[in-house]
């Protein structure tokens, strides 16, 4: 009897450990996911102080230049001595190229955006391209370029003022339309919201929105 009494025993100790693994393994699998989540959010809040700190070397930039925003690059050059041009040599002088504030925290691309030196598109870089903003500047370049007497870096340096006049014109009309900066790539995504940060020409910071809900579309 006693020796029944304990092998009874002993499988009944197995089948609470059973019952304590399973609820274990419940239990993980509710709290990974939410963990997962916090850790993703705490990324995007850290990422969105990066661009606020960058914001505001962008402002302090503008404030000697009649509030003209820079005109460079929308990416830095990676070469073998480092990142060259782009808005990370423009804020040098004002935001050290070694700040942590030029990478998002989730950035983990090593041969890319880190390589290039920062984690965030400076948009008015891409916006000078547009032909609307280069159709304008070449008419506005064509005197400069037919005066022999201008040396190619007043030419250039011609151009760059002309294209933030423009790009700037388009921010003023359309200041929730296009970010100053943002993510470079998508690392945020936190359900179904969108998922690269972005700060705008009023300081405003977040997730980019949608042009669709800034105008009334569903």
């Amino acid at each position: 009897m006693r020796t029944a009494s304990r092998t009874l025993s002993r499988a009944f100790t197995i089948v609470e450990m059973l019952v304590v693994i399973g609820i274990i393994g419940i239990l993980v699998s509710l709290v990974v996911p939410t963990v997962s989540g916090i850790r993703k959010e705490a990324q995007s809040v850290a990422c969105q102080a990066n661009l606020r700190q960058l914001f505001t070397a962008i402002e302090s930039y503008r404030s000697g230049l009649k509030g003209q925003l820079p005109m460079c690059d929308f990416l830095p050059a990676a070469t073998p001595e480092g990142p060259q041009g782009g808005l990370v040599e423009v804020l040098a002088k004002t935001v050290g190229t070694d700040c942590t504030c030029w990478f998002c925290v989730a950035d983990d691309d090593e041969d890319g955006s880190i390589a290039a030196g920062t984690s965030y598109i400076y948009v008015p870089g891409l916006l000078r391209y547009t032909p609307q903003v280069q159709i304008q500047v070449a008419a506005l370049m064509a005197s400069a370029l037919a005066d022999t007497s201008l040396t190619q870096r007043q030419r250039d340096r011609m151009r760059r003022d002309a294209e933030a006049k423009l790009v700037g014109v388009l921010y003023q009309a359309s200041p929730n339309s296009f970010a100053i900066l943002s993510d470079s790539q998508d690392r945020h995504k936190i359900g179904t919201r969108n998922p690269r940060n972005g700060v705008y020409i009023d300081g405003s910071v977040g997730i980019l929105r949608e042009l669709e809900e800034e105008e009334g579309n569903p």
